[in-house]
């Protein structure tokens, strides 16, 4: 079963999700196990991505010792995972994964909720030598400083936006008319989300009209809109996690600001359609995955199976977050039975040399560790759904331009 240390609300909310999930698997305790360990977000500013993220994980776990376990060397392993909550904090965070490799001694680390904490907990793992694959850590500055046992899923960040730019390109008479405005958090993700729109922008020959930083602890975006306002840019982008796509819907609506593109990231663990209806309409949703590609695995079958798996497990549609934990469940187990051993060595070898399909994406990294496979998603709010945009092939619906167009 599961180890974890529980704490506050969200602790108790998965101390009984484990117990349901242990009266499911009679003696699992007694199976010889692959310890996995991961420092993630239960409380402080990340506890909802923090939560998608651990669902990921244990709904991919669950699956994979469902269906026999992992083989290694001819013998078979249940995956437990220890976690831990590092409070949304990047000093925990690392102390954390100190703990979990010196004194629990686990070998293997699933990545915490950011790309902060997991910039805090990468030289750790790197010191120690333990393999670390992470799934919500998309800050390419993680990739530039020669970490040989960091290993990421997930698209990085000066593509989140590029989609939107793109698009912004498309339906324009001449893009280099096109004005942007920009509010970025003033965090590793979205400073790097940043770079990229600007080197986005200048390939187009797009003009930046605002450029504004937001802080880390975000509950007021009115500065930034008033500039929107007097300005009416053609497009405003927005990167400032789940709080930031939430302030950034209520406050265009409350301040009756009408612009003809919006995108922002983190649009579906803000939970937008949900909590703003019709306010939510024509948004642009940076994403790393959605149910409707045509993706698949033997494990969770196709990308709207695992969605449909999620949403009974856990009585909601999974946001990307906690798609792309599942996936990194799985590329730990591929690379075990690769291997052939559980030394970590030999792991981290086999986890460079991934190249695998899943209902998530295909999968396989570059020297640095990133993901080289996988592109980026873009949701538009339609009709109170999320309808898949860009890229072309797997879009759902066109583009509905402006915004509030119908």
């Amino acid at each position: 079963m599961t180890k974890r240390k529980w704490t506050g609300k969200a602790g108790r909310a998965a101390l009984a999700a484990a117990l349901i999930w242990g009266a499911l698997q009679p003696g699992a305790a007694l199976a010889e196990s692959i310890r996995l360990g991961s420092a993630i977000s239960l409380t402080g500013k990340y506890s909802t991505n923090g939560d998608f993220t651990q669902k990921g994980y244990d709904l991919a776990a669950k699956l994979i010792n469902e269906r026999g376990g992992v083989e290694v060397a001819g013998k078979a392993y249940t995956l437990e995972i220890v976690y831990y909550d590092d409070e949304s904090t990047p000093a925990r965070g690392a102390q954390l994964a100190e703990r979990l490799i010196a004194q629990d001694g686990v070998k293997y680390i699933l990545g915490p909720y950011s790309s902060g904490l997991t910039k805090a907990m990468a030289p750790v793992t790197e010191k120690y030598g333990v393999p670390m694959v992470e799934a919500n850590g998309a800050s390419v500055s993680l990739f530039t400083e020669g970490y040989q046992y960091l290993f990421a899923v997930l698209s990085t960040t000066e593509q989140y936006l590029q989609p939107v730019v793109d698009l912004a390109a498309k339906v324009a008479d001449d893009p280099s008319r096109v004005r942007v405005a920009g509010a970025f958090e003033n965090d590793p993700f979205s400073q790097d989300v940043q770079n990229g729109v600007l080197a986005d922008i200048k390939r187009h020959g797009m003009n930046m009209v605002i450029e504004d930083k937001l802080p880390p602890e975000l509950n007021d975006m009115s500065a930034t809109l008033a500039k929107v306002r007097a300005l009416r840019p053609d497009v405003l982008l927005v990167s400032g996690h789940a709080r930031g796509a939430a302030l950034a819907v209520r406050q265009l609506s409350d301040m009756r600001i009408e612009l003809p593109m919006v995108g922002l990231t983190h649009c579906d663990s803000a939970q937008i359609i949900e909590k703003f209806g019709e306010k939510a309409e024509g948004f642009l949703c940076a994403a790393q995955w959605a149910p409707a590609l045509k993706y698949s695995d033997p494990l969770f079958g196709s990308a709207a199976d695992f969605a449909k798996l999620y949403e009974e497990t856990y009585g909601a549609p999974p946001p990307y977050q906690a798609a792309e934990s599942a996936a990194a469940v799985m590329v730990f187990a591929d690379a075990f039975k690769r291997a052939g051993t559980l030394d970590p060595k030999a792991v981290r070898d086999a986890l460079a040399e991934t190249d695998m399909m899943t209902f998530y994406g295909p999968i396989r990294f570059d020297e640095s560790g990133k993901n080289v496979a996988k592109p980026m998603v873009l949701y538009q709010v339609q009709d109170g759904e999320y309808k898949v945009v860009y890229p072309p092939e797997p879009a759902e619906a066109e583009l509905r331009y402006p915004m509030n167009a119908r």
